[in-house]
């Protein structure tokens, strides 16, 4: 397999490998227009197992929201806050440190804060990927 990954994912029954320096990030609609995600294994619009990586740069707030599906987070850089609740809430975010696990199951609202800078986090989940925000106007789909 290639380590060009520009228009391919590795798939989760083939033996396969990508370096850091070779992932691809890209937008993603329904995030705000600075955070990157690079697609790691799988495909995250169709069912069945995926992971992605995910790139928020300093001071980048995703708002209250959830997704519906189970999902495993672990912190690959810097420090990764997460907060539980329908209101965004600095007080309510939990700090977690490179190569913490964070389990949060499908329908939990919550919401994320690069607070001390960069942070990257791999996620694990079973697609489609999905994510609703509780107010319209976080949703980076509806702007514009």
């Amino acid at each position: 397999m290639s380590n060009n990954i520009d228009a391919q994912v590795l798939a989760p029954n083939v033996f396969g490998s990508i370096r850091s320096e070779d992932m691809n990030w890209i937008s993603f609609p329904a995030y705000p227009p600075q955070v990157k995600l690079a697609m790691v294994v799988g495909n995250p619009n169709a069912p069945g197992p995926y992971v992605v990586r995910v790139r928020l740069p300093g001071g980048t707030q995703f708002m209250p929201h959830m997704h519906q599906e189970d999902r495993i987070y672990t912190v690959i850089s810097g420090v990764f806050y997460i907060g539980r609740g329908e209101h965004f809430n600095p007080d309510a975010l939990q700090a977690y440190a490179p190569g913490s696990v964070i389990v949060l199951p499908g329908n939990t609202h919550h919401f994320h804060w690069a607070r001390s800078g960069e942070y990257i986090a791999q996620v694990a989940g079973n697609g489609p990927l999905s994510i609703d925000y509780l107010a319209h106007k976080d949703d980076p789909r509806r702007l514009g």
